[in-house]
């Protein structure tokens, strides 16, 4: 699998999201990922599956080498203390004596971004952590992380998805060499269902949910977390990999409409 270098780690491009996966349910899903090969696991502490999913990578026996953990720390934990707080319970349940990637969850109007990048690039210095960065970030907030307070920012993890214009924060995160991270890759189903994507699948002999993952794969520095509780969706996300699209299906991809946003940004108290 191809992966993103940033910031020293080396991130897989394919990963799995967890959000709404809980206790067994959510334990037997990652340990069925494991097992057919991912090394990408997403998490954060609002999803409240992190002992879960320390069962499944404790029982995998995957080389913690060879592993890639992402968790985040919630907007309302972002004071220095309650995120060092936030840090450890993480990392206690996930029974892991550091993670690859630590992410801001969500912006806070209340944040001192400063302190914040302070405290997280402390986490890093001491080996907590590998890399830090951040997670449903304006390109205006991007600005003050990475220009402002010129935090080693490793990737910004936002809803991006063949039916959701990202130009803009892309391209600012590409012009930085900065990989953005999409959630909700497959707009929670809908994509399923296009029937522009459909067609261009019946082509490849390939669902339409396996042409927008690879299609957002195919762009350079984008990595992709589908959720996959079932062992078949989590190895069709993985056979998208074999897939080679042509410049007239990305055509037909570009003029799909791109307004459809599946996570409403309004309830984070800091969206500008």
């Amino acid at each position: 699998m191809d992966h993103l270098k940033t910031q020293g780690i080396s991130l897989p491009k394919l990963g799995l999201g967890t959000f709404r996966m809980q206790g067994d349910a959510c334990r037997a899903a990652v340990e069925s990922a494991l097992s057919i090969g991912y090394r990408h696991i997403d998490t954060a502490e609002m999803y409240a599956n992190e002992e879960p999913i320390g069962s499944a990578i404790a029982s995998s026996r995957v080389p913690r080498g060879e592993l890639h953990v992402t968790t985040k720390v919630w907007h309302e934990n972002l004071a220095p203390d309650a995120i060092r707080r936030a840090f450890d319970a993480s990392l206690k349940k996930l029974r892991l004596d550091h993670v690859d990637l630590y992410l801001v969850h969500w912006p806070s109007k209340a944040a001192d971004w400063g302190a914040v990048f302070e405290t997280l690039m402390k986490l890093k210095e001491e080996g907590r952590t590998r890399a830090i960065g951040v997670a449903n970030f304006t390109t205006a907030l991007l600005k003050v992380a990475v220009e402002d307070i010129k935090a080693p920012i490793a990737c910004n993890q936002v809803e991006y998805h063949a039916m959701l214009d990202q130009s803009k924060v892309l391209g600012y995160l590409q012009a930085k060499s900065i990989p953005l991270v999409a959630y909700c890759p497959l707009a929670q189903g809908r994509i399923a269902s296009d029937p522009v994507l459909a067609e261009i699948g019946a082509r490849h002999e390939a669902t339409a949910a396996q042409v927008a993952l690879k299609w957002l794969l195919d762009q350079d520095g984008v990595a992709a977390i589908p959720k996959a509780s079932r062992r078949e969706s989590q190895q069709a996300n993985l056979d998208a990999l074999k897939i080679t699209l042509d410049d007239s299906d990305r055509k037909k991809i570009a003029a799909l409409s791109k307004d459809r946003r599946c996570v409403n940004p309004g309830f984070a108290p800091a969206w500008d």
